[in-house]
């Protein structure tokens, strides 16, 4: 079993809580789109695509995108929302990905790297099928606020549970919690040069939705941005 299976089991109310929840839509949304910038013309992989809302976005913004999921029923959800503009397939970031070498100008990957069991290999994948001169640009759970919450070393790698009560029932949600410095050099031992190390301010239209969210992380950060570049 992957650590994304629960999004089988979430389904539609993670999509709907996604839709317009304080950490996702606004959030990371606002804080990757910004960081990935200009897409028109290039050609994208959604990696991890869940629903489909980066999707959505990248082919509003003139990319030519294709996706991917571990989840069956991420990627089902995501075809409903994109239709046959693009090729969603269900794909799992601890394999080798279906695609040919040097395929596409950037990888997003929002909020899934620390479901990937072994972080170095899938970075190696994400190198294979990028031109030279392309872009990884990734969010996941910021290394600090796991180890607070989590406790231990936060040198340690550990493979941790969080019990998600709010999104269609109770479920285990579980991921890989890893220092920064690891993190760090499973990207550059696959060839990535670091472009930058971004932690997001919460949006605006947080404030008035999401209030005690929105203070919370105009304080302390809640995810990290990479943005990982292929000489």
């Amino acid at each position: 079993m992957g650590l994304w299976d629960p999004y089988d089991v979430m389904g539609e109310h993670y999509q709907t809580h996604a839709a317009d929840g304080a950490y996702n839509a606004h959030y990371d949304r606002p804080a990757m789109l910004s960081c990935v910038g200009e897409v028109a013309g290039r050609e994208v992989l959604d990696a991890a695509c869940g629903p489909g809302f980066y999707t959505e976005e990248l082919l509003a913004r003139g990319a030519s995108v294709e996706a991917f999921d571990g989840s069956a029923e991420m990627a089902t959800l995501a075809r409903r929302r994109v239709g046959n503009s693009v090729d969603v397939r269900v794909a799992s970031l601890d394999d080798p990905l279906p695609y040919d070498d040097d395929s596409f100008d950037l990888v997003l990957c929002a909020l899934a790297i620390h479901y990937a069991a072994d972080r170095a290999a899938t970075f190696r994948e994400f190198h294979r099928v990028l031109r030279a001169g392309g872009r990884v640009v990734l969010s996941t759970q910021h290394p600090t606020v796991d180890w607070l919450r989590k406790g231990g070393s936060y040198f340690d790698v550990a493979l941790e549970t969080d019990r998600w009560d709010h999104i269609g029932g109770a479920q285990d949600v579980r991921f890989w919690r890893e220092p920064l410095g690891a993190l760090c050099a499973a990207a550059t031992d696959a060839g990535f040069l670091i472009r930058g190390v971004h932690e997001p301010l919460p949006a605006e239209s947080m404030r008035q939705s999401w209030p005690d969210e929105y203070e919370t992380l105009r304080q302390r950060p809640g995810f990290l941005i990479l943005d990982l570049l292929k000489l």
